[in-house]
């Protein structure tokens, strides 16, 4: 059967773009449009769509009332289709994130070229990963890191799961890491689909004392990065900021990687950005970061892969279990796609599998004296 898709934009430029391209994919069918939100809302139960594109701009009910009304009504996969070259938006697009929706898109643009084609095959994959995600109700209230994981009960804190990865067995609860001097620690957490949620989840958790620096990979759309720092930063207690190459990681600060860059450590520990070609797809990739941190740390890295799709950061988790160091996964009931864990896993390289409301307080352990 066809994916349903219902599409919402004020702008009938844009609304004729977007049915274009949906128009390549024989598995997607657009089965409503709609100028409003309110418009939009009254389709819903006639047009039963799979998944929901939205803008965020638009009269009578703005993306963010719209996708609340949807959570709490009609649970639904949401995309936001947002024009990324205005800097007040894109605060707003992360704040709709944190209200229930999943993921986030560059509004498309005219053109016949590579661009243009690389836009459409990205937008319909991404149509299609949602219309496998399953999503629950959000009630009217502002979110909470519950809400964040689409309001799954999460699984006791007592409860953890055993991997053993080759001969080498891990003890989840209480076991010793091999792990240097704590000065000299690093956390790296790599994510996708789903990540600016989940990470929201760990990073807020975290006071502003934390004792090492966290390294931040996440798969985004061009043009988003810096309003998902900003979105980050008003919420967290610890610092956010963009690496620089050269720049030695601070304790106590959050990175990330500039757009379209590898990010990567020199013998000295240093950042160190690399233009080599996308890995698994993507640049920057998990694994090239993750295998550098294993090399340069070793022991003392720790390593944590969260939701998204495909198998980026899988190998460079392994990379780090035979460094030594501590790796966990975020667990399948709370992700949005549970695919890059899942691989992880896979590869017997995750030593703790837990529910995105734990992770941040097992990290808290794993990096104390």
């Amino acid at each position: 059967m066809a994916i349903k898709v219902l599409l919402v934009d004020d702008s009938p430029i844009a609304m004729t773009m977007l049915k274009r391209i949906l128009a390549f994919s024989r598995e997607i069918q657009v089965v409503g449009t709609a100028g409003t939100g309110k418009e939009a809302l009254a389709l819903i139960p006639s047009c039963l769509p799979d998944v929901i594109c939205t803008d965020l701009y638009m009269p009578q009910m703005d993306g963010l009332e719209f996708i609340s009304e949807v959570m709490a009504t009609y649970p639904k996969p949401i995309l936001v289709i947002s024009t990324s070259v205005q800097k007040e938006d894109k605060h707003n697009v992360f704040r709709l994130l944190e209200a229930g929706a999943v993921d986030i898109f560059p509004k498309p643009r005219g053109g016949n070229g590579s661009d243009y084609e690389l836009v459409k095959q990205e937008l319909i994959g991404k149509i299609k990963i949602l219309s496998g995600v399953t999503v629950f109700t959000h009630y009217r209230k502002k979110p909470t890191v519950d809400t964040i994981v689409n309001n799954r009960e999460t699984e006791p804190s007592n409860i953890r799961y055993k991997a053993e990865p080759g001969n080498k067995k891990y003890s989840i609860l209480n076991g010793q890491s091999k792990i240097r001097n704590p000065k000299d620690k690093i956390v790296t957490i790599g994510a996708s689909t789903g990540g600016p949620q989940a990470l929201y989840a760990i990073l807020t958790q975290l006071p502003i004392n934390f004792p090492v620096p966290v390294i931040c990979i996440q798969h985004i759309s061009e043009g988003f990065l810096q309003g998902m720092v900003d979105w980050l930063a008003a919420e967290c207690q610890m610092p956010i900021k963009i690496a620089r190459a050269g720049e030695v990681p601070k304790p106590g600060t959050i990175y990330f990687p500039l757009e379209r860059s590898h990010l990567e450590f020199d013998a000295q520990g240093r950042f160190l950005y690399s233009s080599s070609p996308p890995l698994e797809g993507h640049r920057p990739s998990v694994t090239v970061t993750f295998k550098s941190v294993a090399s340069v740390y070793g022991q003392a890295a720790v390593g944590i892969l969260l939701t998204g799709m495909g198998r980026d950061g899988a190998e460079g988790m392994q990379a780090i279990a035979s460094a030594g160091g501590v790796t966990i996964a975020q667990d399948e009931a709370s992700c949005v796609v549970f695919g890059m864990p899942k691989e992880a896993i896979a590869l017997g390289a995750v030593q703790h599998i837990l529910p995105i409301t734990k992770i941040a307080s097992m990290l808290t352990r794993v990096i104390s004296p």
